[in-house]
């Protein structure tokens, strides 16, 4: 029936309909890239995204999973428990699985909310840090206080044992003070001074200190000028000097060497700290408030230390060197 109709056209109506045709079938295969452009820039939509997508059947199978997804084969079968609805744990990471369905399909996401709830844990455990650090200060200044009038009182040789009292209600005050700046914004005031002038105030801090070993302490500053903040400053000094003092006394070393520099180097102030102590056992807990892998202190001194340099505009490096070493790099502006 179709080549009878197309026998009864006329030359010219067979030309026009074979053109419009033609243009049917580009039409059609534009339709068809179009298409597929659009399913490609949505999978790599989805493929961007921070979240892990699973897309379900109503049978089961799946539809869709993005590559986010297919890492997380095991944990998938851990939030089924949950019917996708909760939290799930996994090598030190948390999860967040929310689901929705549309179309007779489900959708199943899964968020990594690990940074979220360290920041939340973090908050918190300020929060009671700083709450208990102010209790605290005020028994402590009073203990400071007769532990002072004590001095004036005893003999030449009870007076050692009151020295030691004074460096545990001092290293308890240093404690305090370090909570209560950690859980504030930090605000820095920088002036010039003379590199040099730091080493009298760090070598007062050493025999503030206690320790058992024999440790030669060795100081190389230069007299340049530079700007930064002289309280602050100091707090990062002494954190990173007590911290290699901790580690030759964990060590096996029998007498310890602590090497402090300091210098301008262009536009940056360059600190560095080496020392033949123990080695650090964790690096990624470096920096990491409230974790500790010594037996003294809280795990406040290097987190500390990392936003006084950060403020500052600079940054903190742990050398690949034969001796620990930790530079410290600010802007000198």
């Amino acid at each position: 029936m179709g080549e009878s109709l197309l026998q009864k056209l006329e030359p010219k109506d067979k030309q026009e309909l074979l053109e419009r045709l033609n243009e049917f079938i580009l039409q059609t295969y534009k339709i068809e890239k179009e298409f597929k452009d659009y399913k490609a820039l949505y999978e790599w939509v989805i493929e961007i995204l921070p979240q892990a997508i699973w897309v379900i059947n109503g049978n089961g199978s799946f539809f869709y999973k993005n590559t986010l997804a297919e890492g997380l084969k095991p944990l998938f079968s851990e939030a089924k428990k949950l019917d996708f609805d909760g939290e799930v744990k996994a090598e030190g990471r948390t999860y967040l699985f929310q689901n929705n369905s549309i179309q007779n399909k489900q959708i199943i996401t899964a968020t990594d909310i690990t940074a979220q709830k360290r920041q939340e844990r973090l908050a918190s455990m300020g929060q009671v840090s700083a709450h208990l650090a102010h209790e605290i200060r005020n028994p402590i200044g009073s203990i400071s206080l007769l532990a002072s009038t004590l001095l004036k009182r005893v003999d030449s040789t009870s007076k050692p044992i009151v020295f030691e009292i004074q460096k545990a209600l001092w290293r308890v005050e240093r404690i305090i003070a370090a909570t209560l700046l950690f859980s504030k914004d930090i605000q820095i005031h920088k002036k010039p001074y003379a590199l040099n002038a730091l080493c009298e105030e760090l070598e007062e801090a050493i025999e503030r200190y206690t320790y058992s070993k024999v440790i030669d302490f060795k100081f190389d500053f230069s007299a340049q000028e530079a700007w930064f903040d002289w309280d602050l400053m100091g707090i990062v000094l002494q954190n990173f000097i007590y911290n290699a003092i901790d580690a030759i006394e964990d060590s096996e070393v029998s007498q310890g060497q602590i090497v402090i520099k300091a210098f301008v180097m262009g536009d940056k102030i360059v600190f560095s700290i080496s020392d033949n102590g123990k080695a650090i056992e964790n690096k990624a807990l470096l920096f990491e408030p409230f974790e500790t892998t010594k037996l003294k202190g809280n795990g406040l001194g290097l987190a500390l230390s990392l936003q006084i340099v950060q403020a500052h505009n600079g940054s903190i490096e742990l050398l690949d060197t034969a001796e620990k070493t930790f530079k410290i790099e600010l802007a000198n502006t």
